[in-house]
Formats: C-alpha cells, structure tokens, sequence
C-alpha cells in the first residue's frame, strides 16, 4: 500500500484542523497533508482551534497534547461538549502517553506518538474519516442534493446535519425534537435521501391531526366492510410507506390506544390492518417528530416508555430559528427568489434596514413563520427591493416615524387648528376664542397651513375650489 492511497478516498473536499504550537512542525505537518490532498487550516493554539471550528467545519481534527493555555486534551473535552461526531486524532510525546489512552478511552479516536509515521498518521486519518460525519459544508464537494432543501450556515445546524447524515446510513429510529416550525419534516426527508431508501417512498403523517377514531385505519390500513363507509380495502401509511421512511410527525399527541398498536407494530415489523384476520409484514424506517416534552409526558403517563424506546435510538434536537439567526437573511433570500416566480414578479432582495429587522425580529414561529413573512412581502410588493415598512407589516411591528423637532410642533399646530375649526363649525371669530389668539393672529396661522375655514362648515358641501382665507376675513 503507498503512502498516499488511504488518503485518496476522503481527499477531495475533507477539511482538515491542525493544532500545533510549533511553527516548524505545523508546517512540515501541513505540507505533508496538504499533498495527500486534503485542505489544512494550522492553528496554533487551542483557543485559535474553538474559534475556528465557528468559521468553517473540518471533518477531522488533529492536534498535538502539548500546547500553551488549554491543551490537547481540554481541547478534546471542549469539542465533544459542542461538536460530538467530529473526530480527533491527538500527537503525543512519550510523556503524555498515559493521559493519550485516558483521552482515548472518553472517545478520541486515536492517538500516535512523535515522531510519527507518515503512512501510519494517514490510514488513520483515513479511517477516522471513514467513520465519522461527513462535511455538511457546501465547499466539501461530493453530492449535497440530499440536504438540497435545508439552508444553513450556522455552525450548531451544521452539527446536527453531519449527525443526520451519520444517521441516514443504518435503519435507526430517530426522535426529532424541535419547536414547531424549526424544520423538522424538512429534515426527515433529508435523512430519508441520505439513506439507501431513497429511491423508495417518503410518508409523513401528522399524528395530532387525525381524529383517534380515523388513525389506526389511516396507519395501518382497513379491509372492505371493516366499518360503515369501509367500501373498499385501504392501504395504510405503513404499507406506502414500505421499503422506505414513514415520518410520525408530533408523535407527542398520538392516544394511549394507538401507542400500544405502534408499539407492536414496530417489534413485529408487521401490520394488521382493521377487519384483517392476518399480519401484513413491512420494512419502514421510522422517524418521528415533536415539539412536546416526552419526558415529562412519559412521567404523567401520557406516553408509553417502551415506544419512546423504540422510537428514541437516536435524537436530533433542531435549534430555533433565533439561535442561529445567521441563517435569516440566507433564508429570507433564498424563500424570495423563490416565492418571485410563484408570484410572477422580478424582486432582487431586501432593504438593508428591512433585511436588519428581519435579523432581530424574535421568531416564536421559527422557519416557517420567516416563510409566511416572505410571502407576503413578496405578495404585496410594488418594487424590486422590500423596504422596511413592508417586512414591519408583515411582521405587525408598530412603524416608528422619528421626526424632527420642528416637524413635530408643526404637525401638532396644524391638527390642533383643524380640530378647532371642527368644533367651531369653521367660525373663525369662535376659534380664535378658544385658542386664547387675535383674528388676525389666528388668520396667519391658517394660511400658514394653508386651512380654508368655509371647508368646515357642517352646511358646506364639498366644494370644486378652495375658499380663500381672505374672503373670511370680508364676512
């Protein structure tokens, strides 16, 4: 085997993090692996090493034990805390070699000794790759229509894709946690085309939108004269589904009645539909979703422990749309372009002022709320740049017009004068009393304002031209 040919499987588009607080070696370190073709960022430090690892997602990170400040292995602790699948492979002096097994033993995937073995360092590198997430980073190369629908660029959904894609390649039930509208049925279809049952059907079935009465025919099918209205057999969800991925979206809400149906189902891997006298045998992979606390279900005993095992091999918690809010304008564009064809309309993005509210906005409806704010601003636009005041309405933020000083004495002057002439019938000798003014002072005042006083009177109807001021003052 040649020094390079593991690391041909994983070289194009792997991205590489390596921690070193010697210049030399870091750079002898770098070369070498920048020639078997991976793409190396060097650090020199731990604390570099976390800042980095917000920038960009390597799929491997290599580091020394040894280093200023935090070491290797406090470094190690940190990204397990914050990225669980990244794989890290640390260089150790025979001094530190018992801290390196320790380090091992809580999950680093390896260690080796300097002065290290080229070959060996490589098929390592090679096999951790193997073994852990694949990059979710658009620049990683290789084929990304399976997350094709998700935008991102936050670091803590790239966290959560590399372990959906981990997912995607075994059979595992997975439990999606997530508030509602933060993409949850968006992402089972990810994993469902991550899978090798893409090829076969994607079913999504919201629980706590069927009565309880039609959702055992609806899972798992019926048979003719089952019950009135029953005119004919009925597959269900689960036999549509077969071959590929049946997704339980709000799982949280299904009645104890149908848990202890699911729950035999999923032990079985068979369904027997309602009137049948048999079992029909399927092969669905599970997902399932909810925005509910499971646990605290579970303790009132209002979900079933032994399916919340089943269902719970693995969980995905989705973060809030404003817990990765650097992915809002991503969105926000992503949805315009495409909600401009839907609505025939040429629109080439937003106001910087509105695109900022849109940032800090507080987003209690995570992604799906930010789709119908698009929409409607999309709808409603008149221009090709959405100004702020379309995406406060879509928003329902009160519009704050700051004025001047003098525009504000100014419009308070005026309306206090219309007001006056409302309630005098436009008598102007009447008005001027109220307000404590001269005629003639009061006069000024309304052609400043250019208010004609006959427009107020209540037996005056609308009049073609204005009435001048001055032929008051004749009166």
């Amino acid at each position: 085997m040649s020094e390079s040919k593991p690391a041909e499987v994983h070289a194009k588009g792997a991205r590489l993090l390596v921690v070193d607080d010697d210049p030399d070696l870091l750079r002898l370190l770098s070369m070498r692996l920048n020639g078997a073709g991976y793409q190396v960022t060097a650090v020199t430090s731990a604390e570099s090493a976390l800042t980095q690892l917000e920038i960009e997602h390597p799929q491997l990170v290599l580091s020394d034990v040894r280093l200023p400040g935090r070491d290797g292995l406090a470094l190690f602790d940190e990204i397990r805390k914050h990225h669980p699948t990244l794989p890290v492979i640390l260089l150790t002096a025979h001094g530190t070699i018992p801290d390196a097994v320790e380090a091992t033993a809580r999950g680093v995937f390896t260690y080796l000794t300097k002065p290290y073995d080229a070959r060996e360092l490589l098929e390592k590198i090679s096999q951790a790759l193997a073994l852990g997430a694949p990059s979710t980073a658009p620049s990683s190369g290789g084929d990304e229509s399976w997350r094709s629908e998700i935008v991102s660029r936050s670091s803590r959904m790239a966290e959560v894709l590399a372990e959906a894609r981990m997912i995607a390649k075994s059979d595992a039930s997975v439990l999606l946690r997530g508030d509602s509208g933060a993409g949850k049925e968006v992402l089972a279809r990810a994993i469902h085309k991550a899978s090798a049952r893409a090829d076969k059907p994607f079913v999504a079935v919201n629980c706590g939108a069927i009565p309880e009465a039609l959702l055992e025919s609806e899972l798992f099918g019926h048979m003719k004269g089952a019950f009135t209205d029953a005119h004919a057999n009925h597959k269900g969800l689960f036999q549509q589904a077969d071959g590929g991925t049946l997704l339980l979206d709000e799982i949280g809400d299904m009645p104890p009645a149908l848990q202890v149906k699911l729950l035999r189902v999923l032990q079985e891997h068979a369904v027997r539909p309602v009137g049948a006298a048999q079992s029909i045998a399927v092969d669905v992979r599970i997902v399932s979703a909810t925005h509910r606390d499971l646990d605290a279900a579970m303790e009132a005993g209002q979900f079933r422990e032994d399916l919340y095992y089943r269902l719970n091999v693995v969980t995905l918690t989705l973060p809030p749309l404003s817990a990765r809010r650097e992915d809002i304008p991503l969105l926000a564009n992503h949805f315009l372009q495409r909600l401009s064809t839907k609505y025939g309309k040429r629109l080439s993005g937003f106001a910087p002022e509105a695109l900022k509210a849109l940032t800090t906005a507080s987003w209690p409806g995570n992604v799906r709320q930010l789709f119908n704010v698009v929409e409607q601003v999309c709808a409603l636009s008149s221009s090709p740049l959405i100004p702020l005041a379309l995406v406060q309405r879509a928003l329902r933020v009160p519009s704050v017009e700051v004025q001047t000083y003098a525009d504000a004495k100014q419009r308070f002057e005026r309306d206090y004068l219309v007001g006056l002439l409302k309630l005098t019938d436009g008598n102007v000798a009447d008005a001027a009393r109220l307000a404590d003014r001269n005629r003639t002072e009061f006069y000024r005042l309304l052609q400043k304002h250019e208010l004609t006083p006959g427009h107020f009177k209540a037996d005056t109807p609308p009049a073609g031209g204005a009435e001048p001021v001055a032929d008051e003052r004749r009166k």
